[in-house]
């Protein structure tokens, strides 16, 4: 199995230097654990809360736990015992050198929460997600994705170039290091092992007496509708649970990592915008795996090949930001007189808006709704069409045409 280097890496050993912990935080199997045992070395400990009598003794008695793990030292999983945060905390606040806490854990919600409580200001905190594009078909230094002429061509030479059937292969492939590496071979099974895990591990330990067998059919009736406006009603129906429910299971899968959000952009200025934001998934390939399509070919052509083409692009935007420690102002925007742009991003004071097509030959008139967002106080930007397009074009000076492979 070969490791695949995470554009994060970096990043994490500068911050080492300066900061006594370092957290990453991220859902499961995403290769939390696997990036900071292959950037230790052998004076590092090891401990992972997975072991019940670790887990046990770091609960009862943490400064016992702490005294037979000396710094520097891992700990994984651990979220597990929460009694170690002010521990950890004493620790440092006693001149903990740097780098000598390394922390890592797969309910990000839950451990920014503790962090916050006993750690604020005390580690540096890091999100990892499943692989990006970048980090499977690229070369060179991550950077966010900014549109810039100079910085979109730079973009151009540390990718690899594909196709509509390449780009739709990588969607279906998903993201997950455990297939992405080769240490996995069969699809199937390493997916519904994926989910049996997470909902036995993850999610029973959020909610008592959860009813499994809803939950994973209310995930897929999520799957469903990524990309799109998000409607409790209609995923609380489909599955025949309550809309408390519904929004309860959804507060579920933002907080472990598998969703997230794109909120709508307003200001004092455009009130005429909707408020209901737009659900996506972080690895396309669960999606793929969820709503059953099993071949990228069958995808391409398939009734969500435009809503999954939007989740991988927006994904990956976002990515781009996160692998770089920097924060991703997104949005989309959207009004009631139905006048949409898929995604905004606000960067240096500006206001730059995207479209994601499904087309290699895209037109011009897409990008005419981006005047809808001349009526903000904030200035419009660069704006480009995200696309199926082999290589980087424009539209005019202001509108670029973006492959999708470049993201």
């Amino acid at each position: 199995m070969a490791y695949i280097k995470r554009d994060i890496e970096a990043l994490v050993l500068d911050t080492s230097k300066e900061y006594a912990g370092i957290m990453i935080t991220g859902p499961r199997q995403v290769g939390k654990t696997t990036m900071l045992r292959q950037l230790m070395d052998d004076s590092r400990r090891y401990v992972t809360l997975d072991d019940m009598d670790e887990r046990k003794m770091a609960k009862e008695d943490p400064a016992l736990f702490l005294s037979l793990h000396p710094v520097p030292v891992l700990i994984d999983e651990v979220q597990y015992a929460p009694e170690l945060f002010s521990y950890i905390k004493i620790a440092i606040d006693n001149g903990a050198a740097p780098g000598d806490f390394w922390l890592t854990g797969s309910q990000s919600f839950r451990l920014m929460e503790l962090a916050q409580e006993s750690l604020a200001g005390r580690i540096a905190i890091f999100h990892l997600t499943a692989l990006s594009q970048h980090e499977i078909y690229g070369s060179g230094k991550n950077t966010p994705f900014i549109l810039e002429l100079s910085k979109l061509q730079e973009r151009a030479q540390r990718g690899m170039q594909t196709d509509v059937t390449g780009i739709y292969q990588r969607i279906w492939n998903g993201a997950m290091p455990g297939m992405i590496s080769g240490k996995y071979t069969n699809r199937e099974t390493f997916y519904s092992s994926y989910l049996q895990s997470y909902i036995e591990r993850d999610v029973s330990d959020m909610v008592e007496r959860i009813d499994k067998l809803g939950f994973l059919d209310f995930i897929r009736a999520a799957a469903c509708r990524c990309g799109q406006l998000l409607n409790i009603h209609d995923i609380a129906s489909d599955v025949g649970c309550s809309a408390d429910t519904a929004k309860r299971w959804l507060g579920i899968l933002e907080k472990s990592d598998v969703i997230f959000y794109l909120r709508p952009y307003s200001n004092n200025l455009l009130k005429r915008t909707i408020k209901t934001p737009k659900l996506y998934f972080f690895d396309t390939g669960l999606v793929a795996y969820l709503t059953k399509y099993s071949s990228p070919e069958i995808l391409v052509n398939g009734a969500i090949n435009g809503a999954i083409l939007e989740n991988y692009a927006v994904a990956e935007i976002r990515k781009s930001y996160t692998n770089a420690g920097m924060d991703c102002l997104m949005h989309y925007y959207r009004d009631r007189d139905s006048k949409e742009v898929d995604v905004v991003i606000e960067a240096d004071g500006e206001l730059h808006p995207l479209e994601i097509k499904k087309s290699t030959r895209p037109g011009s008139e897409l990008t005419s709704t981006f005047k809808v967002l001349d009526a903000s106080s904030v200035p419009r930007g660069t704006g480009a069409i995200l696309c199926l397009r082999e290589e980087l074009s424009a539209v005019d000076r202001q509108n670029y045409i973006v492959p999708i492979w470049m993201i």
